[in-house]
């Protein structure tokens, strides 16, 4: 995702793509379906560069029942971060598990998956609380720093 985020920063229509399943069997489904998106991509004459979050069904391509257009899903908090020490005697880190999923109703990510959909959500990057705006500043008093 990271890497896909860079490209749109820079102006470039970027997908990030996940085989989504616990056996990472079909990997070649995957790259059908990348190859499938990026031909749209390159056809495409809309004017702004898209970010696109794709999660691709670990199953035969032919089993796929076709693409849906999603929000993302919600889960409950991840597992707790495993503090270790690894062969060398150096501390490490092990990120907990993600949680279940807590919002995987229709029109989600998770939903798509579960009946064996593509989806494709478009994300947007700027993180600003514009709700919280004025608050800050209230908080923050008149004056500036």
């Amino acid at each position: 995702m990271a890497a896909a985020t860079e490209g749109f920063l820079l102006g470039i229509p970027a997908i990030a793509v996940s085989l989504a399943g616990k056996e990472l069997a079909h990997y070649e489904t995957a790259a059908r379906v990348v190859v499938e998106l990026v031909q749209l991509f390159k056809n495409n004459t809309h004017v702004h560069p898209w970010l696109l979050n794709v999660n691709i069904p670990d199953i035969a391509y032919e089993q796929l029942q076709g693409r849906r257009v999603t929000r993302l899903g919600k889960r409950h908090k991840a597992e707790p971060v495993v503090k270790s020490i690894n062969p060398r005697g150096e501390t490490v880190y092990w990120v907990g598990a993600a949680g279940k999923a807590q919002d995987a109703g229709e029109g989600t990510d998770f939903h798509a998956i579960a009946n064996q959909y593509v989806s494709i959500t478009p994300l947007q990057v700027d993180l600003t609380q514009f709700g919280q705006l004025d608050a800050v500043q209230a908080w923050l008093g008149n004056g500036s720093a």
